[in-house]
């Protein structure tokens, strides 16, 4: 870090349809990767980012939260309009900010945070919907709500998340702090809200194929919180679509001032 290096802090919505995840692959189809090109295009430097947490391919972000260090003095909104003129119409920087350096405790996109938030969009109906294609998961049985909630109050505490962790997971621990979950419904359609401390690879996706199992009256709202105790993968429901899923929120102390959104889903019906 130089004397007057600057860590700037983005908050970043993506559709993630067209991308392979957020993580940088060699073929450049990745949101990093395109995000890191408009950074070099408005610059005029090569900068690196780092992330609150990675997406998979397919899956969307309302808010992903990205920091990077840079010597450039640019306004805030510069940094907002400049980025997304390099960016395409599925990503976008929606806030800028400059956060203090504090030399041995630093903002940190991702070490920083203190919980994440991840939102999931279920369509249930017989019949698939083209316009919520990539945009919402689909479920044609009939969900039962209630049976999902309680279900759903099983995976609430610290636990170990074994059984709902991919086998290419990377986390040094499987042992998460699970803080809310909760299951709305309005008519078709169902929003799962899940917070925790940090999530695990498909995590949340494992969890929701089992809740739904639950939902369609394949297996009792007590049956998640007995393979949760086993630790055993194979026991769980197979890991869902990632079309609902958007990376929503992420926690940090009030101190670094974020002008962070409000949690917002637009294909969410406010009624």
């Amino acid at each position: 870090m130089t004397n007057d290096s600057k860590r700037i802090v983005l908050g970043v919505q993506y559709d993630g349809a067209p991308w392979r995840g957020w993580q940088t692959q060699p073929d450049g189809l990745t949101v990093q990767d395109r995000l890191e090109a408009a950074l070099k295009s408005f610059t005029l430097q090569n900068v690196d980012t780092m992330c609150a947490g990675r997406t998979d391919t397919g899956v969307h972000a309302l808010e992903q939260v990205v920091h990077f260090d840079t010597t450039l003095t640019r306004d805030m909104n510069s940094w907002v309009r400049g980025v997304n003129t390099f960016l395409p119409p599925s990503i976008a920087v929606r806030w800028a900010a400059e956060v203090p350096r504090q030399h041995d405790a630093d903002f940190h996109a991702r070490f920083s945070a203190s919980a994440r938030q991840y939102q999931y969009v279920l369509y249930n109906h017989p019949v698939r919907s083209p316009l919520l294609a990539a945009r919402a998961g689909w479920v044609f049985r009939p969900l039962d709500l209630a049976r999902m909630r309680d279900a759903a109050a099983c995976l609430i505490g610290q636990h170990d998340f074994s059984a709902f962790r991919s086998s290419q997971c990377q986390a040094n621990s499987p042992v998460k702090t699970m803080h809310a979950i909760t299951i709305e419904q309005r008519g078709d359609l169902f929003l799962f809200t899940l917070k925790a401390n940090a999530f695990l690879h498909h995590m949340v996706r494992n969890i929701l194929g089992s809740l739904i199992v639950v939902g369609v009256g394949n297996q009792p709202p007590a049956w998640i919180g007995k393979v949760l105790a086993t630790g055993d993968r194979a026991l769980a429901a197979p890991t869902f679509m990632p079309d609902g899923l958007y990376l929503a929120k992420i926690d940090y102390d009030p101190k670094w001032n974020l002008p962070q959104a409000p949690v917002f889903n637009a294909l969410w019906p406010s009624i």
